[in-house]
């Protein structure tokens, strides 16, 4: 443990350091985005995001899917012809080997995200243990799977994350209802320690993040001595999380533990704001964009300033932050491939910036979801309006997607 505390002890130094010899990288050069892609794919794939481009027309569909799926219309096939085959890689982890396959000849990883909401009881909590514990297995099988993950929600009820956030002295069926979340969260984390198997537990609404970050860090610090395997994920657009980040680099440094983070921008913006507003408490967002890409990118810096002690995985569809992250990088000196940095993109989304950055040597994983279609859909609405909601997203995809059609129709003639 000496020679850890002394290693631990100051700041990685960009010194005696290999140079980072990656290839230049350009997110606009598609014929390396999309090389997975047939004509075929690459036209549904054009289709598909010509409509999700139209708001309103994102909106109505969303509601009319809503309303057949409530009453048991036969559109299944529909849905999973359509959004489900862009943004899902099947209804079980066997059906996702074939995008596995696909995504490794590309040399791009894959997380399976079991993404299957909305039922909250035990016997669920249970089966969805079951089946990360599944996804951890079959990440230990090879190399083409380098992160599992999972929800606290997918393994416990809102109401009680929330009551042990506010303090509440819990009931004794809340109590032992606590005592197995916290079983459940133990298990997959010591199964991930076991199969050596990083994992991510992702972020939540504010009013149950400081639970979730609890049950991290007590991972955290039961299996990151030896190597980084529990990672918590920070949400950048939340005004206190760069503090947040570095404090708990000091409590692991500390401690003597790695630090796992994965950084992402946020995900729950209109609903935290609209509960901060309805209960009367500071909002818990930044003010502004440009704060939330400000507190990103230094949080980009003070990784890889401190990667003895972080691991990161930069979830993000953000070229700028890429293009930031592999310039900081090559600065200090840090090889592309160095296993304490990662980049993570959805399946069916910034394919431009997923294969590009693998091209040059990066390490890369796409976050492919998977389960039953109605248990799904949830996960695929959120798609649909975080697609419409990002500024110029869909736009982005289809301006992109439709360069390479027309760049393929000029190689034929």
């Amino acid at each position: 443990m000496s020679n850890r505390s002394n290693l631990m002890s100051s700041s990685v130094q960009p010194v005696a350091v290999p140079l980072n010899t990656a290839k230049p990288v350009s997110f606009e050069d598609t014929s390396i985005a999309f090389s997975a892609q047939s004509d075929f794919k690459l036209r549904k794939t054009y289709w598909l995001f010509a409509l999700m481009n139209k708001g309103w027309l994102v909106k109505i569909g969303t509601f009319f899917m809503k309303l057949a799926l409530k009453l048991q219309l036969p559109i299944k096939g529909v849905i999973k012809n359509t959004i489900f085959e862009q943004f899902c890689g099947g209804e079980t982890i066997r059906d996702c080997e074939k995008t596995i396959n696909s995504l490794h000849v590309a040399q791009v990883g894959t997380i399976l995200d079991y993404s299957v909401e909305g039922e909250e009881n035990e016997a669920c909590f249970d089966n969805t243990v079951l089946e990360i514990l599944r996804t951890i297995e079959r990440a230990s099988e090879s190399q083409d799977i380098p992160f599992s993950v999972f929800k606290i929600t997918g393994v416990a009820e809102t109401d009680l994350l929330e009551a042990v956030q506010r303090g509440d002295v819990l009931t004794t069926e809340q109590q032992a209802a606590f005592d197995r979340v916290r079983n459940r969260v133990d298990t997959l984390c010591q199964r991930a320690h076991d199969r050596n198997v990083r994992i991510f537990i992702d972020a939540e609404e504010s009013w149950i993040q400081d639970t979730i970050d609890c049950l991290a860090y007590t991972m955290m610090d039961r299996y990151n001595h030896e190597q980084c395997i529990v990672y918590n994920t920070y949400q950048m657009y939340r005004w206190e999380m760069y503090d947040q980040l570095t404090k708990a680099a000091d409590v692991a440094r500390e401690k003597g533990y790695f630090l796992g983070a994965k950084l992402v921008r946020g995900a729950y913006l209109e609903k935290e704001r609209l509960r901060s507003h309805e209960d009367e408490y500071q909002d818990p967002i930044q003010a502004t964009k440009e704060d939330t890409d400000r507190d990103f990118n230094r949080a980009i810096d003070f990784c890889l300033a401190n990667r003895d002690v972080v691991s990161i995985c930069l979830g993000t569809h953000n070229e700028y932050s890429c293009q930031y992250t592999m310039a900081h990088m090559k600065q200090m000196g840090i090889a592309p491939n160095d296993r304490h940095i990662y980049f993570a993109q959805l399946l069916g989304m910034s394919d431009n910036i997923s294969y590009n950055l693998a091209n040059a040597g990066y390490n890369v994983a796409k976050y492919v979801p998977y389960g039953p279609v109605e248990a799904v859909m949830p996960y695929l609405f959120r798609r649909a309006e975080e697609n419409k909601s990002i500024a110029g997203q869909s736009s982005r995809e289809f301006t992109l997607v439709k360069s390479e059609l027309e760049r393929r129709k000029g190689c034929k003639h």
